[in-house]
């Protein structure tokens, strides 16, 4: 994996134990919450992620997609697929999601290497 994917695991990860060490029970519950939606169930994780990228995208949260590409990644989503979602998001969001569409590309080439 590449530098760009490094450093997002690195800063997430030291970010979420600090949030964690400090935080409430409610933000402790909303992150268990998070965990628990994406699980299995009556769909599959590899299509709840595909549906969190597509939401990530069109809301424009980088982090959240990168955090999204990296799980379709894991869960075995194609090139195909990858590039499908991404036409569903850009549909759906309209022009304003091109330039996290160009940054999602480059992560998901990342994740590649």
């Amino acid at each position: 994996m590449g530098k760009l994917v490094e450093e997002f695991n690195d800063y997430r990860t030291k970010m979420n134990d600090r949030i964690m060490e400090t935080s409430n029970t409610n933000i402790k519950r909303f992150f268990a919450l998070d965990t628990t939606t994406y699980a299995e169930g009556a769909l599959n994780v590899k299509t709840k992620e595909m549906l969190g990228l597509v939401a990530s995208m069109v809301l424009r949260c980088d982090d959240c997609i990168k955090y999204h590409l990296e799980k379709c990644f894991h869960e075995g989503v194609s090139q195909e697929e990858i590039n499908e979602v991404f036409m569903i998001a850009n549909l759906v969001g309209g022009s304003i999601v091109i330039p996290h569409y160009r940054r999602a590309v480059e992560y998901w080439d990342e994740l590649s290497l």
